[in-house]
């Protein structure tokens, strides 16, 4: 690896680090959700390619971030709410190993699909986002 390459992988981990380091919760959960869509698009392009070993890691690094999601959920705040997201959770799991085992893009795509919704609806409660400005009428 170049000089100037293994500088900028220095540059990116520490900038990682950084953003990590001085996030929110709300924002580390948005930076989890971000990881894991960005994992199932590099393992679609591996898998796609035939490269399996790799497109099997990062399906595994999903599963490790789906994990942390679910984890996360506090029961006693909206029980009914937390368990809808569990099942989904669980449901978004087994597509992910399904689509490690048989080498099938669909179940990945389905996992993407269901995240990038589940991500967007996070953003969408960020409590850090301004207030849309009020229509004047």
């Amino acid at each position: 690896m170049s000089q100037s390459r293994a500088a900028l992988k220095h540059y990116a981990a520490v900038q990682v680090q950084s953003s990590v380091t001085e996030a929110t919760p709300h924002r580390l959960t948005a930076l989890l959700f971000d990881g894991a869509l960005e994992r199932i698009a590099r393992a679609k392009g591996h898998l796609q390619r035939g490269e399996l070993a790799a497109k099997g890691e990062l399906i595994s690094a999903v599963v490790a971030i789906v994990g942390e999601l679910a984890g996360s959920l506090h029961r006693d705040a909206a029980p009914d709410l937390v368990d809808r997201l569990s099942a989904l959770y669980d449901y978004i799991l087994r597509r992910l190993i399904e689509a490690n085992a048989a080498n099938r893009v669909e179940p990945l795509d389905e996992a993407g699909r269901l995240l990038g919704t589940l991500a967007e609806a996070w953003q969408a409660i960020d409590p850090d986002r301004p207030a849309p400005l009020a229509a004047n009428g």
